[in-house]
């Protein structure tokens, strides 16, 4: 099996891969309203996409507010989940992070996501609060 972690160019067809992976993830199986799921920070966020044997199978994005960095919108297809992609995913958009000179990576975790934010390292900060219906946790990893 052949895989590989890319930035992805806002003109390539692997970000509406990506884009459709997110639908399936978040609007499909979690309910978020497709207007919330794809929005106006698409168009300047870093978009890394893992593929498998050629298909998009797990994406994230990154949105870099001054020395800090924000991982969201992390999906993985549905099947492939607890196998360690999403952890190879993270590390890639950390290291990302930390090349680049950031001095945090901060996320807005699902609380039900939360303990694997924090084998990465990320600890949780503030209160919870609701997203699209669901809690959520600020996070944050120091670099």
């Amino acid at each position: 099996m052949t895989e590989e972690i890319l930035v992805v160019n806002s003109d390539s067809a692997l970000l509406q891969a990506a884009f459709a992976l997110r639908r399936e993830v978040f609007v499909v199986e979690q309910n978020v309203p497709l207007e919330l799921e794809i929005d106006e920070h698409d168009t300047s966020a870093i978009h890394f996409v893992m593929k498998q044997n050629g298909k998009v199978v797990a994406t994230l994005r990154l949105l870099s507010y001054g020395d800090q960095i924000k991982i969201g919108r992390v999906a993985v297809k549905q099947p492939l989940r607890r196998q360690g992609l999403g952890t190879k995913l993270m590390l890639r958009g950390i290291r990302y992070a930390a090349e680049s000179g950031f001095s945090s990576v901060i996320l807005d975790a699902q609380v039900i996501s939360m303990p694997f934010y924090h084998t990465l390292g990320f600890i949780k900060e503030g209160t919870e609060f609701d997203d699209a219906g669901i809690p959520h946790m600020r996070m944050v990893l120091r670099l």
